[in-house]
């Protein structure tokens, strides 16, 4: 029985060549990037031109990067220390329905803290109006926050006009590229972004990394007190071998991404095509502005969690959604945004392939796919 792995969008394997540029920094180049001795002055040297790398791939400063744990972290950094730092301007944020939970649960956090939060819709393919961004930014907005791509359905919002909107009218513009960073092209500049989150590991780096970009300028408030690492916005000791793992993966996906995407892409809709040839199934998200590695599905008269297990056993690895909210077994929040009922939303299945799928993995999954939806829904009746 073949392994297949579906599920690129919850998280990568390392890339052999960032496994490589990594090991050294955990025996030989161990040292505390504080420290004022040799082995401090390796890592710090080696976090440095890991930021230049990371920095590179959006065309910013790499002092304008921070190191943080994940990007749950850096959404919370963003978000929290962009409030409690702009407080005295205002205490209205804008986001969508459709936000990775990291950055609805800060602004339910928020909320309770005196804060007051606009939830924007969706339409039918998870799109967020630029228009309504425009009619919801008031006088007392300090900041927008809405991701690059949505994580479960793909779908690419439209953030360089929402930021353009944003930069004229002189409000913070976060967004969260955890999905995007490596997979197509992100410029900092161009998408009018104040602040972006990006992830090691939705990119073949290792977990346990991740960054913030804060463009130069931007009022924002620590959210960790301590030594005063990452210029002294984020104080905590520093995961160097990670670190200098994510600089590498950044390294790599800049010269192979745009080819990578391509093949990603022809893969993408050929799966699509095909899965599309199942009685009763349905594409959840944009047919074309959507990543390049992912293909979202809903199937009537399908339990989602009952198709996983099917699937898991002929050894496919998949998703309902969410890797970081599956276990909840609620219907996923961003597909009742898109206008799916409960029922429909239950019968989900998100497919994301990367760096590793060929068409021998993809060949496999149409054909088991049908075999295992035949089941359940006989199961069903």
């Amino acid at each position: 029985m073949m392994k297949v792995y579906m599920d690129y969008a919850a998280t990568t394997p390392i890339d052999p060549r960032v496994v490589k540029a990594m090991l050294p920094y955990f025996t030989k180049k161990f040292g505390n990037t504080m420290s004022l001795h040799s082995f401090g002055r390796e890592a710090k040297i080696a976090v440095e031109e890991a930021r230049v790398k990371v920095a590179d791939l959006m065309n910013v400063s790499p002092e304008e990067i921070i190191f943080t744990s994940s990007a749950t972290e850096s959404n919370n950094l963003a978000l929290k220390g962009i409030a409690f730092a702009n407080k005295d301007k205002g205490k209205h944020i804008i986001t969508s329905k459709i936000e990775h939970e990291c950055i609805l649960e800060s602004c339910k956090w928020l909320e309770k803290h005196g804060f007051e939060v606009t939830y924007l819709p969706v339409d039918n393919y998870g799109f967020v109006n630029p228009e309504g961004v425009e009619k919801a930014i008031r006088k007392d907005t300090i900041l927008v926050s809405i991701m690059h791509a949505n994580n479960e359905i793909g779908t690419i919002e439209p953030i360089e006009e929402i930021g353009k909107i944003c930069k004229e009218k002189g409000v913070y513009f976060h967004t969260d590229a955890a999905q995007t960073f490596g997979k197509i092209e992100i410029d900092a500049n161009k998408l009018n972004a104040d602040l972006i989150t990006v992830s090691s590991h939705k990119m073949y780096g290792p977990k346990g990394v991740a960054a913030l970009f804060i463009r130069k300028g931007v009022k924002i408030e620590p959210l960790l007190h301590g030594g005063g690492h990452e210029f002294g916005l984020r104080s905590s000791t520093i995961n160097v071998p990670g670190i200098v793992g994510f600089g590498v993966a950044c390294e790599i996906a800049k010269s192979e991404m745009k080819k990578e995407s391509e093949r990603l892409t022809k893969l993408r809709d050929y799966l699509i095509k095909n899965v599309l040839k199942i009685e009763n199934s349905h594409l959840n998200g944009h047919p074309t502005k959507r990543l390049p590695n992912n293909a979202n599905f809903w199937f009537n008269f399908v339990d989602g969690e009952s198709l996983i297990m099917e699937l898991d056993y002929y050894g496919i690895a998949a998703s309902t959604g969410s890797a970081c909210s599956t276990s909840t077994l609620k219907p996923s929040h961003v597909l009742l945004a898109i206008g799916l009922k409960p029922h429909e939303a239950d019968g989900s299945l998100r497919l994301s392939i990367g760096r590793w799928t060929n068409k021998k993995d993809v060949n496999y999954t149409i054909k088991i796919l049908p075999k295992a939806i035949e089941k359940i829904r006989k199961l069903a009746k």
